[in-house]
């Protein structure tokens, strides 16, 4: 994400593990002199764009029959691949894939990107058609995969060195790998309970790791509370210091809930952000749900409704952090923040009858590295709705295409991508030290906000910069994961 603000950067570099291997017609290799080492350069030229993705890639060279796709299986089994790209550089036989679409549970794409725009039809030869051929064996492998009990594998169709749809293609499905990557190994911290009476919020961890792969840490706010209790004063006026450096501070303004960021608030989110990071070390996690209220005037309802400076600073870092306990928007965010389009935890507001546009927001956490302005620490008397009071965060996000993600539960206990895409348009926001972006979803905001609950999303959504919904769609599909884009 380009932004000309502070960043936060990420706290662990994004990468996939992506497996690649050609197919081809053994017979070839014999009638035509010079055509596998073509095609092998036609290969490795696709391994190369894909490596300039950040990934790491794993080529397995050319299979050109059964044998050599035998072969090949418990290889691509062994390399904990992501994704695996099949190259189509020539016409392939399906027995160079059948046994692979049977026993690999690994995403698999087809690539059929021909060297040349067209065939050269006054010198054309068969040696050149066939060069040129990769769409040729794609429905017979479509096919196959059905008939392996697969869906139709999805496919990257053009030219393969001056075809910009080809390569934001290619772009989409190693950022897909990068979600996918993280997704399967994540640990997840699950803390506290649900804010009472929240009925959409209830989540079982076992159907999270069942869906997604991520396991779900059960953990304690002790365990944070040992660290709040601890001697780290070097290390929250460390923390003070970066947080008036990233955040803006101004002065009182018509909510009588608010006030100018004090000392003391600074001081505890200081405190409670240090506290957190030390936690989520101990605990090697990689996200975190949580909602505890505590008793009135002890430590621990100071620390746990204090969490709010020091979780958005995490969740911009690539940790994302979900209030009320809400694990299923805390995925989401993970999706949105490895697809580097940002990920704030957000749900509909106020509508605006008068521009057509509803606010979108949250008391937090965000993704500050998608504001598009200096964000804002206001001192809060009280948090509407739960305990406590202290620093709260307020910004909006910048303006332009947005994409909302909101995973719900339905009734068979399986989970929905509940997906729609937007404008961030510019507009006066509350001072109430929250998060609020007017979002523009067509000419009947009405309509649009009846389509959007009538599909059962969780009140609470994944909130990013851009046009994503359909690869976040894809995404879902390679998941096994029910999705719908709520369209104007």
């Amino acid at each position: 994400m380009e932004n000309n603000l502070l960043s936060i950067p990420r706290r662990k570099p994004l990468t996939a593990n992506i497996g690649i291997f050609g197919v081809g017609h053994y017979t070839y290799w014999g009638q035509f002199d010079g055509m596998l080492e073509e095609l092998t350069g036609k290969l490795n030229y696709f391994c190369g764009k894909v490596e300039k993705t950040g990934v790491a890639v794993h080529n397995f060279g050319i299979i050109d029959n059964a044998a050599g796709a035998a072969e090949l299986l418990p290889k691509l089994q062994a390399a904990n691949l992501d994704l695996v790209f099949v190259d189509m550089v020539t016409y392939a036989t399906s027995s160079t894939i059948g046994t692979i679409f049977r026993n690999l549970n690994v995403p698999i794409v087809l690539v059929a990107l021909q060297p040349l725009k067209a065939m050269d039809y006054a010198n054309g030869t068969t040696y050149m058609q066939l060069c040129n051929d990769d769409f040729c064996s794609v429905p017979e492998f479509c096919g196959v995969a059905l008939r392996m009990g697969r869906s139709v594998p999805p496919l990257i169709l053009g030219h393969r060195y001056e075809d910009p749809e080809a390569d934001a293609d290619i772009i989409r499905w190693c950022s897909i790998a990068k979600v996918l990557h993280d997704l399967k190994t994540a640990r997840i911290g699950h803390l506290g309970h649900t804010l009472e009476s929240m009925l959409d919020m209830h989540t079982d961890p076992t159907a999270a790791t069942a869906a997604f792969g991520a396991h779900i840490v059960q953990c304690e706010p002790d365990q944070i509370l040992q660290f709040y209790r601890g001697d780290f004063a070097a290390e929250i006026e460390s923390k003070k210091k970066q947080i008036l450096e990233f955040f803006d501070t101004p002065n009182h303004h018509s909510d009588p809930l608010t006030t100018k960021l004090t000392d003391a608030d600074l001081h505890t989110a200081a405190k409670a952000a240090v506290a957190l990071e030390k936690f989520v070390e101990e605990l090697k996690l990689d996200g975190l749900a949580y909602y505890y209220e505590a008793g009135a005037e002890t430590p621990m309802r100071q620390l746990v409704t204090n969490l709010i400076v020091g979780n958005s600073l995490l969740t911009s870092a690539g940790f994302p952090m979900c209030g009320e306990f809400d694990l299923k928007t805390c995925i989401a965010m993970m999706i949105m923040d490895r697809l580097e389009i940002g990920g704030s935890f957000a749900e509909f507001h106020v509508m605006d009858l008068n521009t057509g546009t509803i606010l979108v927001g949250h008391d937090g956490p965000h993704h500050l590295n998608i504001a598009d302005r200096k964000p804002v620490l206001r001192s809060l008397k009280k948090y509407h709705g739960k305990p406590g009071s202290g620093a709260s965060v307020e910004f909006n996000i910048r303006k332009g295409p947005i994409t909302m993600l909101s995973i719900g539960i339905q009734a068979n206990g399986k989970f929905k991508f509940v997906l729609a895409e937007g404008e961030s348009k510019e507009g006066p926001i509350p001072p109430t030290g929250n998060t609020n972006t007017h979002g523009y979803f067509g000419k009947d905001i009405r309509g649009f906000l009846k389509r959007w609950v009538a599909e059962g999303p969780t009140h609470h959504f994944a909130l990013g910069i851009g046009h994503h919904a359909e690869t976040i769609q894809s995404l879902a599909g390679v998941l096994g994961v029910d999705s719908v884009i709520v369209k104007e």
